[in-house]
Formats: C-alpha cells, structure tokens, sequence
C-alpha cells in the first residue's frame, strides 16, 4: 500500500515553456497521458453540465406553457361563470315575476280539490237519494 502512494500522481510545476515538467519518476509521455485524460474529463464533465442547463431550461419552458394553457382554462372558467350568474339573476326575476301567477294556480288547484270533493260528496248523496226513490217505488 506504501507503493501506491508513491505512485500517486503529483501535480507538476510549469517550466518556461509551458509545458509540464516532468517528476522526478515521470517520464514525457505519461505526462501527456494524463493530459490527455483531464482534457478528455472537463470535455464530459461540460457536456453533462450543459445537458443538465438544457433539460432545466426545457422544464422551465414546458411550465411556463402550462402555466399559459392554465391561465387560459381558468379565465375562461371565470366568463363561463359570470355569464352563468347574470343567466341566473335573469332566471330569478322571471321567476319573482311569476310568483303571483303561480300562487293564483296554487289556489286555483285547491279550489278544484275542494269542488272535486263536494262533487263527490254530491255523487254520493245523489246516489243515497237514488236508491230511496227506488225503494219506495217498489212499496
């Protein structure tokens, strides 16, 4: 285990030219290896990034239309329902001004009961009257 963190890789002082000195233990062409890896490790890592910034600002996109199309809805609900409330205001007065004329019926149909109920009190008795004549027709 000692040998693995002897080997790990140490991060190098850049000489006049630019480019990396190598370690005492490095030789050149590890050196551009690991380059070459950390180059290719920020070229993923900015390609997932901007991946995940674009899925974010597509979400972002997608709710602001859902937000629009429920704007919309409910604005539409809000007409629907003052136009049902003014129906309703209308129905109301018609039917404030028919109150009379349906309590003239309501009396109307209880003076029909009650002529109904003589007329069959006057059947009856009719018939009672009947049935005596009969009878004494028959002496």
């Amino acid at each position: 285990m000692a040998e693995a963190e002897d080997q790990a890789v140490v991060p190098q002082a850049e000489g006049d030219d630019g480019e990396a000195s190598a370690s005492a233990g490095e030789s050149g062409p590890v050196s551009a290896q690991v380059h070459d890896l950390c180059q290719n490790m920020f070229e993923k890592t900015t390609e997932y990034l901007q991946g995940e910034l674009l899925s974010t600002s597509e979400e972002y996109l997608l709710l602001e239309k859902l937000n629009k199309l429920t704007t919309a809805k409910y604005s539409n609900m809000s007409s629907l329902s003052k136009d049902l409330t003014v129906m309703m205001d209308e129905l109301n007065e018609k039917y404030h001004n028919l109150q009379p004329y349906l309590e003239q019926i309501d009396q109307l149909d209880d003076s029909v009961g009650s002529l109904e109920k003589a007329a069959y009190q006057l059947d009856s008795y009719s018939k009672k009257l009947e049935a005596k004549l009969r009878q004494l027709d028959r002496r």
